[in-house]
């Protein structure tokens, strides 16, 4: 396993921010090389005041009660087009230390990670492409730890205190979540994509059975029938058409 260089802060605008500050050179906004860090470079925060989440959403937390961390890593030994791997290794990681704690966690596409019909968790990633290769990625995460009274209009926020009734240490969490990514993150460098997205199908959000969804065109009902590679959804509709989406381009409602 490579090392891991760890930065603490009290406060942060965005952890996501900082390292790609710190990617950036100093005056010139140039992004470095990939091998400017080393392995893998961890920055966590007991507070974050402009957290951030996928296609702009805003991430609330309290201070001191949740984890809120940024890894940066450098998988050149991705191809740029499966990208979503990353995704689908962190989703995965979070999934499985946080089933040591509760039951019914599930993956949300694309990396949600839900209790039931509550979220806990939720990833920002942010790659650097250099050619043919990802040279930096930076994996923003949030964790709801020991938050138990939640202020903005997110639907469905809960936190592993919440559902266990009991403070969570951050910490022990925090090493479980890296110690699966790490294991994760390694089998992709031998070779094993396929078992990493079929894990990622195992632990889907309404990986089985019709459901409720809505798209530009309105409301629907419908089962998923795969994610691609590339990270797109595919919908198989009760009339047997299969319809691909990106991020956003689809939204989960209440059955």
């Amino acid at each position: 396993m490579e090392s891991i260089s760890r930065i603490n802060l009290p406060t942060v605008d965005s952890t996501n921010t900082f390292l790609r500050e710190m990617l950036a050179e100093e005056g010139t906004g140039v992004v470095q090389s990939a091998r400017s860090l080393p392995g893998f470079t961890l920055v966590v925060a007991d507070e974050q005041t402009q957290g951030r989440g996928q296609q702009g959403n805003s991430w609330e937390t309290e201070r001191g009660k949740n984890l809120i961390f940024s890894l940066l890593c450098h998988p050149d030994f991705i191809p740029p087009p499966r990208q979503f791997l990353l995704s689908q290794c962190m989703a995965l990681a979070i999934a499985q230390t946080l089933s040591q704690y509760v039951k019914e966690v599930t993956v949300k596409w694309p990396n949600d990670i839900y209790v039931g019909e509550e979220k806990i968790s939720g990833t920002l990633i942010e790659c650097d492409l250099q050619g043919k290769r990802i040279a930096n990625c930076i994996i923003g995460v949030g964790i709801n730890i020991n938050q138990t009274h939640f202020r903005s209009d997110a639907p469905n926020p809960t936190s592993l205190q919440l559902l266990t009734g009991l403070t969570i240490d951050r910490e022990a969490v925090l090493s479980e979540v890296l110690r699966h990514f790490q294991h994760l993150y390694e089998l992709l460098r031998q070779g094993g994509t396929d078992e990493v997205r079929l894990l990622y199908k195992t632990h889907l959000y309404r990986r089985e059975g019709v459901h409720r969804y809505s798209d530009v065109r309105g409301e629907f009902w419908a089962e998923i029938a795969d994610v691609e590679p590339t990270g797109h959804l595919l919908l198989r509709f009760e009339s047997g058409t299969v319809v691909r989406y990106a991020f956003k381009e689809v939204q989960f409602l209440k059955d």
